[in-house]
């Protein structure tokens, strides 16, 4: 009998784990087509491209919760790194990088 609750407990654990992610965790579509997985990593969250030709390569990190985040984004072609911050509005993660926060670009990019 006890076994049975303790696997009941475990799985409770798994399943409320499992709902507890961010929103920002999972896997979005970059403008250019590619697939960037972001997931948790050192205390915050990382974006990794998994297809295209960076693919495998970490573009950027971030900090925050609740879908508001403030970091650092890598252009993979450029080789340079921006800081950056994340917005998740419904099913659209709203990226923005800024040079000496004077010029700014923006891409939305929808979850898949």
């Amino acid at each position: 009998m006890m076994r049975i609750f303790t696997i009941a407990a475990i799985l409770t654990l798994v399943a409320n784990n499992a709902h507890a992610d961010d929103p920002i965790v999972g896997n979005w579509k970059t403008e250019l087509g590619d697939t960037a997985a972001i997931a948790s990593c050192g205390g915050g969250y990382c974006i990794t491209l998994k297809s295209g030709k960076h693919a495998g390569k970490q573009i950027g990190t971030f900090h925050g919760r609740d879908g508001e985040y403030a970091g650092k984004i890598t252009d993979p072609d450029a080789n340079k790194t921006y800081d950056g911050s994340l917005a998740i509005s419904g099913n659209a993660l709203k990226m923005k990088g800024c040079v000496l926060k004077i010029v700014c670009e923006s891409q939305t990019w929808p979850r898949m």
